[in-house]
């Protein structure tokens, strides 16, 4: 194990997380994974390697971290304050991380969730085809000083100094959702007002889901506020008890009782995860054809990420090591003119 990540000092909410176990929703277990699955693809682009990949997902607040040998890495999600040996780095950019060098990672500045990728990914054991903790389930459990997680094989070391452009999701804003089998229980001028309203992410919320406070008055169904429990998926919301909507992210039950007014488009469900305690959302109803299309063209925009990689621009004033650097083609000592005339 000589590719290793040492954990210094870690947040409450850090665990590894790649994509997830889909298909096990028969088994009484849902996907799991990374609450914001985006950032997984932005951190493979932005290392050359599968998005499949293990990483760090850091909720709120990441920690100070130790590398066992020279590293790669990548951040992603919520932009959090990230140092390398007190030099701060940018955010939705690659960086090599020497070994035995320390990387600081603070609060969130944006959103909920920031992720901490390497170059090889965390080759953590595998439970049932994945190495995601799944809190809820009790696979896996979030990370603790002393944990040493091992690496793995990096197919491009060297290949760092690159960035994204930020994806504009960790501020709340619109979200698509589609009508369900239970959109019906709702009379028309309760889901028109749903869409008209905006909604407070509320600070309770966790991998399973986020509860959402409305600008007015409680929601209600026709059918009230308990039907026989059907599957549930991630994005899907529901009408709780008292009201409020409740938006299914990635570590939810597999079968639920409130009714369920929509299901958020999967191409947004990422804006959710990411909305902070107090940010605004707000829904708008869409067809099954729209969020086909949309989802198409997210597809397509994914696909595209590693086109949309750019050389990160550093201000020298943060470059240790700038003397080593070739900053303008030709300049020379000033003796070679006196040389050649020689």
């Amino acid at each position: 194990m000589s590719r290793t990540l040492i954990v210094r000092r870690t947040g409450p909410g850090v665990t590894v997380q790649d994509m997830g176990r889909p298909g096990r929703i028969g088994d009484g277990l849902s996907r799991g994974g990374a609450a914001d699955r985006l950032a997984l693809y932005e951190g493979a682009a932005l290392l050359g390697q599968p998005a499949g990949l293990a990483a760090l997902e850091m909720a709120g607040f990441g920690g100070e971290f130790e590398a066992g040998a020279d590293l790669r890495i990548a951040l992603t999600g919520a932009p959090m304050a990230a140092t390398l040996d007190g030099s701060r780095l940018a955010w939705n950019a690659s960086h090599a991380l020497p070994k035995g060098a320390r990387l600081s990672i603070g609060g969130a500045e944006a959103g909920s969730y920031g992720y901490l990728h390497v170059g090889g990914g965390f080759d953590t054991p595998e439970v049932l085809g994945a190495r995601s903790a799944h809190l809820a389930a009790g696979i896996g459990a979030p990370l603790a000083a002393g944990d040493v997680l091992p690496v793995g094989a990096d197919a491009r070391p060297g290949a760092v100094g690159l960035c994204l452009a930020a994806d504009p999701r960790f501020d709340g804003g619109r979200v698509r959702v589609v009508a369900g089998p239970q959109t019906g229980f709702f009379g028309a001028s309760e889901t028109a007002r749903f869409a008209a309203e905006g909604f407070r992410r509320d600070a309770r919320g966790n991998r399973m889901g986020v509860r959402l406070l409305p600008d007015g008055a409680p929601f209600a169904s026709e059918a009230g506020l308990s039907i026989l429990s059907e599957t549930v998926v991630p994005g899907d919301i529901q009408i709780t008890g008292d009201g409020s909507p409740f938006v299914l992210l990635a570590e939810c039950q597999t079968t639920g009782g409130y009714p369920r007014i929509g299901t958020v488009i999967a191409a947004d469900l990422p804006r959710v995860a990411q909305a902070a305690a107090g940010a605004v959302l707000r829904f708008a109803f869409i067809d099954i054809a729209q969020g086909r299309d949309i989802d198409a063209r997210e597809r397509r925009r994914i696909a595209a990420l590693r086109g949309a990689v750019r050389p990160l621009l550093r201000d020298p004033a943060t470059i240790r090591d700038l003397l080593s650097y070739q900053l303008i083609s030709g300049v020379t000592a000033g003796d070679d003119l006196d040389r050649r005339e020689a």
